[in-house]
């Protein structure tokens, strides 16, 4: 049990759908070159791919990443991460959340709650563009909509309160 905590590999989600398991070896046998700020270079195999990060929550471990133009939604845990999941501890936080602020700055492009509406836990309650990417925000829990801060159209700034929850 011990080895599991020690072991240095990451779980990943691609788009939701798409599990795998990266280990420290996995990524030791790629050819990996930084050509960028958030750019690299990778060769596998014998294939070349071009790899941007456009959107990086590192606490969360949420990423959205672009591989030859292709974007993708990631998202990348440790074996103790899933183990803390597992044990519950993870998703009771989570239901204890009564608002949502931006997590960083962005037009509101759409709205898709009003005030008094019901939600179910990760259903979309609107979409921020930043940089130049369309960021679905979707509800961490089941409940009341309390208020809505912002309106179609509004530019905001990173942690501006967006929904409060009842």
């Amino acid at each position: 049990m011990g080895t599991v905590f020690m072991e240095k590999s990451h779980m990943i989600k691609v788009d939701g759908d798409f599990d795998f398991q990266l280990s420290e070896e996995d990524i030791s046998e790629l050819d990996i070159l930084k050509t960028g700020n958030n750019t690299y270079h990778i060769l596998k195999n014998g294939a070349a791919f071009k790899i941007e990060i456009t959107v990086s929550d590192y606490p969360n471990g949420l990423y959205s990443v672009k591989v030859n133009g292709s974007e993708y939604q990631t998202s990348i845990g440790t074996p103790l991460d899933e183990l803390i999941k597992k044990m519950g501890f993870a998703s009771n936080g989570s239901k204890n959340i009564n608002s949502i602020s931006a997590p960083m700055p962005g037009l509101i492009l759409s709205i898709s709650v009003e005030e008094g509406q019901e939600v179910e836990e990760d259903q979309q309650l609107l979409v921020l563009e930043a940089m130049k990417m369309e960021n679905i925000i979707t509800s961490p829990r089941k409940g009341v909509v309390k208020k809505v801060a912002v309106k179609q159209g509004d530019a905001v700034d990173k942690q501006q309160l967006l929904i409060e929850f009842q």
